[in-house]
């Protein structure tokens, strides 16, 4: 087996995962709620391997090979226990070298027929002050997937230059479901850092984009906030990821509603009052036997 689960609270009889995970497993399991914190170690990547994907792909950026000699990827997950029950929330991976493979060669895109990623490139939208410009599906720019997010993105690393690409010359970036571009940072290690601080939370990626996370993942950024330094998400206040609800004003306007209405069917004892009562049905009522002409329409 080239990968074994690893069992909490094994950074003191593993340094070199505390190290790897930069101490985060610590903070996890000291969490109330958290359990089943594991990670599956993987063995470091021969530098054959390395030389192997350089060779078919492109040059790797120092940081990335460092990664690799170390640790071919990463998998780290944490689950939380509510009411008696364990619920998978935290992952972070990084994927093996093996697994490291050009966004547009992934099957799922080489369908019989079907449009390419290249059909969907649009130049309206290019850099800005603020903003780098956006990765390209065409040839001008280089695409590797370095995690899928668990369905609800790619995180990829990505090559400028297009080929023969640079080494330094490599930013990640996030591509959400709807196939629009999100900068995340300039360098792999950076990109890890983050990775570790927003503890593997759902949709964090979400965060760096201009519509944010959804509600949901909100709520579990309130109960466990990311050790984060780059995000607007975080500096809201604590109770706007709660939904407040004040039974006293949602039926205060219904409660004067009611009132009336039960008070309208006892016309014998208001009916002398009709005309200045604030009833709608005694008025009409009394109206209509003081009123003599209706009388002669029906003689």
């Amino acid at each position: 087996m080239e990968e074994e689960a690893s069992s909490p609270g094994l950074g003191c009889s593993k340094p070199h995962l505390e190290k790897l995970t930069l101490g985060i497993t610590r903070i996890l399991e000291s969490s109330p709620g958290v359990t089943e914190v594991t990670i599956i170690e993987k063995p470091p990547a021969e530098r054959h391997m390395i030389s192997s994907w350089e060779q078919n792909n492109c040059v790797m950026p120092e940081d990335v090979k460092n990664f690799y000699l170390m640790t071919n990827g990463f998998h780290m997950t944490w689950s939380v226990k509510l009411d008696e029950h364990i619920i998978p929330l935290g992952s972070m991976a990084i994927n093996s070298i093996s697994k490291l493979t050009q966004l547009t060669q992934s099957s799922m895109y080489s369908l019989p027929n079907a449009p390419t990623l290249a059909d969907l490139e649009d130049d309206t939208h290019e850099a800005s002050d603020d903003q780098p410009e956006k990765p390209h599906f065409d040839s001008r720019s280089v695409i590797f997937e370095l995690d899928s997010c668990n369905g609800s993105g790619k995180v990829c690393l990505v090559y400028k230059s297009g080929k023969p690409a640079l080494a330094e010359d490599t930013e990640i970036w996030f591509l959400d479901r709807a196939l629009y571009w999100h900068f995340l940072t300039d360098t792999f290690t950076a990109y890890y850092r983050l990775l570790i601080t927003h503890l593997g939370l759902p949709q964090w990626q979400y965060a760096f984009t201009s519509y944010g996370i959804s509600p949901q993942a909100k709520q579990w950024f309130s109960m466990y906030k990311p050790i984060t330094y780059n995000t607007n998400l975080l500096t809201e206040e604590t109770d706007s990821f709660v939904n407040k609800l004040d039974p006293s004003k949602v039926f205060k306007s219904k409660n004067k509603i009611v009132i009336p209405k039960k008070k309208g069917p006892v016309q014998p004892a208001g009916g002398q009052k009709g005309p200045s009562g604030p009833s709608g049905p005694s008025t009409s009522s009394t109206s209509k036997s003081s009123s003599g002409s209706g009388n002669p329409t029906r003689k």
